[in-house]
Formats: structure tokens, C-alpha cells, sequence
């Protein structure tokens, strides 16, 4: 319940701005609602809690481990999954409470995948971490639905993207593709589908917001096999479809903190643009273009990406050119018409860079947004840094041009203060 807002109800009724049977129906809604509400904080501690008892066990068990016959040890790998199914059933058998429910799942969790780990090791069954992890994933797949665990499908996400790391990452993994990634990511969609339907601007919701995002940044790399220079329009055209996405109203909608497509869409093309406005950028990425894996999804990410913006334009939901959600267009038409002149692009990068920078000023003064708009002066400023290491000019002239955005700094915060105070002033009058 916000105390401070029930706090202000005896000063509401004395003034009459709401009568006294109103207040005691809002604090009566209140009391229901908190009752019917899951405790947060014990929640967290109950999943903390699961896994300290469930890594509790598994030192008991390691330090006596060798003394234990081979047989003992196949019984005791069994007891935690078979604990924990117990529990788990007799929560669902209950309807017990959702801390219940997130404890249980998360000490099953963790109990498969020692049981599976435990008896592989027993009966020397061969395998690699990336099986293994493929396997207690998709049996655990069925407790996020069974028992509705945001923490769960955290846990299932996180695990998906070490899977796919492991398995596409690394030299002794050279020219294999973690495909059956997508798929998990696939099993837990309707679970998050289902939080942005019914609860869409709560903690849980904002925080899949960030690693979803999150999961596929880490992940894409894994899927560049050969032709590692397209990685760049990849990730650019994964950008574009995250901020993209961020701009549809039922994201941009909401406070910012909870849009973490539009932060890492927006982050990620500056960055890279950024990268790319080093002349030797494109001095070492002039390749001719071949039909690989690469490219394809390349152009399924820029095709996938330019039917949200044009459908965004369509339902008006973007009014105006905005540059950074067609920053991705920019960028690949760039690539893939490269034709080992560095210059043309260094200098088209540098602009687009500058321009951002600028729309990014204007959209933030126009909303009154201090964060806005610092955000497009530390891009204005990144570009200015960047030319810093890869120029002649003389330590006066870069000096005077940190001097000026310097100034910049304070020049349009001051005046933007200014207006702000202004215009409050004028509504206390109206």
C-alpha cells in the first residue's frame, strides 16, 4: 500500500475534496488489493532461499561423495529431483501461493540438471556441456506453464543463452550454428506474451523487456560462421528492429526504464556507427558479397525491420522522419555498396553521426527532457573524441573543440532550464 498516499486522505476529506465514505472505499480497495498481492521481497528470499538449500546439499553430498558405493551414489543423485517433484506437486495440488510457486520451480531447476550431471558422471556417459544443457532445459520447459514462474522463464532465458554461447562460440566450435536456440526462446514466448498482455507495466514485465534484448545481443555473434565482416549489418539491422519496436506505442508509451528495446536499439547504432567512422573500418571490411548464411540473415533482419517502421508509418504512430529508426537502411546500403573507397563512407558515417546527435538535441529540447537531450550532446561529444585519435589537427584545435562542447554543455541545459521555468510559471498563472 503507498503510505504516503493514504496519508493524504483525512487532508482530502477536510477540505472537502472527497467525502468521507470515499476515502474509506479507496483505503478498503487498497487493504484488498496488498492482501491479494504476492509479498515481492519474500519472494526473492524464497528463490534465494531454494538455491542455498539445493547448493547446501550438493557440498554435503561432494564431500563424502567418494566414500559412497556406486549404487548409493545413483540413489542419492535421484533424491533432490524426486524432492523436488514432490513439492512441486503438492504446491500445484494446493494452489499455493505465487512464492511457493517460484521457491518450488526454482529448487527443481537446479535439481534436474545436478541429476542429470550427477548420474553422467557415475556412469561416464559422454556428452558435452552444450547437450547437456540442451537436455535440462527442455525438461524444465513444462514448470514455467505448470507453475506461471516469471522465474523460471528468467532462468530457462539465461540458460538458453549460455547454450548458445557455448555451442557457437569458440574455436573448437567453428561453423556450427545454435539454431535450436531460436526454438527455446520460442517455447517461453507465449509466457511473456502473456505478462506484456496482463500485466504490461509491472517490475516482472520491464525486466524481460531488458533481457530479451539482452539475450540476443550476446547470441547473434554466434551465428556468424565465415563472412564475419556482414556481423556488423547484422547487428546494425538488430538494432534498427529493437528500436524499432521500442517506438511502437505499447512500448514508448511507458516510462522509459521499462523500454529496454528502444535504450539498447538506440545504444547499439550509435555505437556502432561510431566504429564504423574510422576510415579503417572500411578499408578492412571491403569483401565481395557471396550468398552465406550471413547475408541471409542479414536481409531477413532488414526486411523484418522495414515491415514494423512502414507499418508504424502506417498506423501513424511515427509522425515525421526519424532518423535513427532508418539508421539500419543507411548503414547497409553503405556496406553493401562499398567499393574499397574509404572516403565517401568515413565522411557519410560522420555525418549521419552529427545528425543524430543533433535530432537527438531537438527531440529532447522539444520535450522539455533533460536526459534526451545530454544524450545527444555525449553523442556530438563520442564523435568528437573519436576524431581526436584519428586526425592531424593541432592540440589547440582539439582543445578548443572540447572547449566548445563543453559550453555546448552547459549553453543549452542553461537555456532549456530557462524555458522550463518559464513555462511553469505561465501554467501557475493560467
Amino acid at each position: 500500500m503507498n503510505s504516503k498516499f493514504m496519508n493524504e486522505l483525512p487532508e482530502l476529506v477536510k477540505h472537502n475534496v472527497i467525502s468521507q465514505q470515499t476515502a474509506s472505499k479507496i483505503e478498503d480497495y487498497y487493504q484488498a488489493k496488498e492482501q491479494n498481492s504476492p509479498n515481492r521481497l519474500f519472494t526473492v528470499f524464497g528463490v534465494l532461499g531454494s538455491l542455498l538449500v539445493g547448493l547446501g546439499i550438493i557440498l554435503i553430498l561432494a564431500h563424502n561423495w567418494d566414500d559412497f558405493s556406486r549404487f548409493t551414489k545413483s540413489i542419492l543423485a535421484f533424491v533432490p529431483l524426486v524432492l523436488g517433484q514432490l513439492i512441486v506437486g503438492y504446491i500445484i495440488f494446493k494452489n499455493r501461493s505465487t512464492t511457493w510457486k517460484e521457491s518450488s520451480g526454482t529448487f527443481l531447476f537446479f535439481a534436474v540438471g545436478s541429476s542429470i550431471a550427477l548420474i553422467s558422471q557415475i556412469y561416464n556417459i559422454p556428452g558435452d556441456i552444450s547437450s547437456f544443457l540442451l537436455t535440462w532445459i527442455l525438461l524444465c520447459v513444462p514448470l514455467v506453464y505448470l507453475l506461471k514462474s516469471n522465474t523460471l522463464a528468467m532462468l530457462h532465458i539465461a540458460f538458453a543463452t549460455y547454450y548458445a554461447c557455448n555451442y557457437g562460440y569458440g574455436y573448437l566450435n567453428m561453423g556450427k550454428t545454435p539454431w535450436l536456440y531460436l526454438v527455446l526462446l520460442a517455447l517461453v514466448l507465449p509466457h511473456y506474451l502473456q505478462l506484456l498482455k496482463e500485466r504490461p507495466k509491472s517490475n516482472i514485465t520491464s525486466i524481460f523487456n531488458w533481457i530479451l534484448p539482452l539475450s540476443f545481443i550476446i547470441t547473434l555473434g554466434s551465428f556468424v560462421n565465415g563472412f564475419d565482416e556482414i556481423g556488423f549489418v547484422m547487428y546494425m539491422s538488430l538494432f534498427g528492429l529493437f528500436y524499432n519496436i521500442g517506438k511502437t506505442p505499447f512500448f514508448s508509451d511507458g516510462k522509459l526504464r521499462r523500454n529496454g528495446y528502444l535504450i539498447f536499439g538506440s545504444l547499439g547504432t550509435v555505437f556502432l556507427f561510431l566504429w564504423a567512422s574510422f576510415k579503417w573500418f572500411w578499408e578492412e571490411n571491403y569483401h565481395p558479397l557471396k550468398l552465406t548464411q550471413e547475408l541471409m540473415i542479414s536481409l531477413f533482419l532488414i526486411v523484418l525491420t522495414t515491415v514494423i517502421l512502414v507499418y508504424s508509418y502506417s498506423k501513424r504512430w511515427v509522425k515525421g522522419f526519424n532518423l535513427i529508426q532508418s539508421a539500419y537502411l543507411i548503414f547497409a546500403v553503405m556496406f553493401f555498396l562499398n567499393s574499397g573507397n574509404h572516403i565517401v563512407p568515413t565522411v557519410l558515417v560522420n555525418l549521419v553521426i552529427l545528425a543524430l546527435g543533433l535530432v537527438t538535441v531537438k527531440i529532447g529540447t522539444d520535450k522539455f527532457h533533460f536526459g534526451i537531450l545530454n544524450y545527444g550532446l555525449l553523442i556530438i561529444t563520442a564523435l568528437v573524441v573519436c576524431r581526436f585519435f584519428d586526425t592531424d589537427m593541432s592540440y589547440v584545435v582539439r582543445g578548443l573543440l572540447f572547449v566548445s562542447v563543453g559550453i555546448g554543455f552547459f549553453v543549452t541545459n542553461y537555456i532549456m532550464l530557462q524555458k522550463k521555468k518559464k513555462l511553469i510559471n505561465q501554467n501557475q498563472k493560467l
